[in-house]
């Protein structure tokens, strides 16, 4: 997955995601509901310009991405809470306070673990550069073998945890083999730049910010995960026909603003390089080497996706990271694999 689409952290309670979150109302620019422009043949039934949809998205995500594809005059009510993972976004779900949001493949898994009401409804598949293993300048590793018995941060229950464990599996070892340490990006950082850690499993634009300093990449990820990031939805939103309608409007949207994106990565990069703090160069050249591997799609439900993040519950339930063996299949929905087929 691109930098863009990561951030995350789990297990954390309903009042913290609260104090994390902050929200703001889009206007509603339509007040017409038979012209769903998006998807105008996703359903008969009318959107009230009534309807709220409550959306969770990323700093620099889905509402000025679609505001910067000319792609925000919704037909309904749109409401935007900000996260820092797509882990709270399932709690929030769950909670009942948010009706759609996204994830890697990974917070689902743990939904399942605590039971959690949420459904997967559809993949954002994306490139998976920018997430890597680093080692400090002075590091002598030349392979993540040699990390045996070294202190390695990572970030819990989230794709480095998930890359780490892969790696070290190539090598015949373990999470238990290297002297693992849990740490949020942030914390991850500074602990690496005071020399705190032998080699940091992460992802995003702390890497290219660590390479300034020296560091290098030990071993990418970029062809250990599959590159499905997956959007989900509260069974409650689905159940509701008019959010049902505003939901598959909204899929739309996403799949034609990440068209549009496509086609203008330097304005998009100086957009979101702005919005987020970071420099326009880093992330022009980040947002190219990933539509170098793939393009960035939404797309509906599919065996390969619920097999690949199968796979991803395996390996967490092998490595212990998890107690029992889950079955993810329950977690998905394909009631709107119609409505994207159909968005042109």
């Amino acid at each position: 997955m691109s930098t863009n689409w990561l951030s995350q952290n789990f297990f954390l309670s309903l009042g913290c995601f609260l104090a994390l979150a902050t929200t703001a109302c889009s206007e509603v620019k339509s007040t017409s509901p038979a012209t769903i422009a998006a998807n105008p043949g996703s359903s008969k039934i009318a959107i009230s310009n009534t309807t709220q949809l409550r959306v969770a998205k990323y700093k620099g995500g889905w509402d000025l991405n679609l505001k910067w594809a000319g792609l925000d005059n919704f037909p309904y009510q749109t409401q935007f809470t900000e996260f820092t993972g797509g882990n709270l976004m399932v709690q929030s779900i769950n909670a009942g306070a948010i009706d759609l949001g996204s994830a890697s493949e990974i917070p689902p898994i743990f939904a399942i673990e605590s039971k959690a009401s949420v459904k997967i409804i559809a993949t954002l598949k994306g490139p998976t550069v920018g997430q890597v293993v680093l080692v400090p300048k002075d590091s002598t590793a030349k392979t993540i073998a040699d990390l045996k018995g070294k202190k390695v941060g990572y970030v819990k229950a989230t794709t480095a945890h998930y890359f780490l464990i892969k790696m070290l599996e190539k090598v015949g070892l373990t999470m238990k083999d290297i002297n693992a340490t849990p740490l949020s990006i942030p914390d991850g950082l500074s602990a690496f730049r005071k020399g705190q850690l032998d080699g940091w499993a992460t992802y995003g634009y702390a890497i290219p910010q660590a390479e300034k300093e020296g560091a290098r990449v030990l071993e990418s990820a970029k062809d250990i995960l599959s590159g499905n990031f997956v959007i989900i939805a509260s069974p409650d939103a689905i159940a509701d026909p008019q959010k049902k309608v505003a939901i598959a409007d909204f899929l739309c949207r996403l799949q034609k603003s990440q068209t549009w994106r496509e086609s203008h990565l330097k304005k998009w990069s100086k957009n979101y390089a702005k919005t987020i703090d970071v420099d326009q160069n880093i992330v022009y050249q980040d947002a190219q080497q990933g539509q170098q591997q793939r393009r960035q799609q939404v797309l509906p439900v599919s065996d390969e996706a619920i097999a690949s993040e199968q796979k991803v519950a395996d390996t967490f339930f092998q490595a212990g990271v998890i107690p029992t063996k889950v079955d993810v299949k329950p977690l998905w929905d394909s009631s709107f694999n119609e409505d994207i087929a159909k968005c042109q």
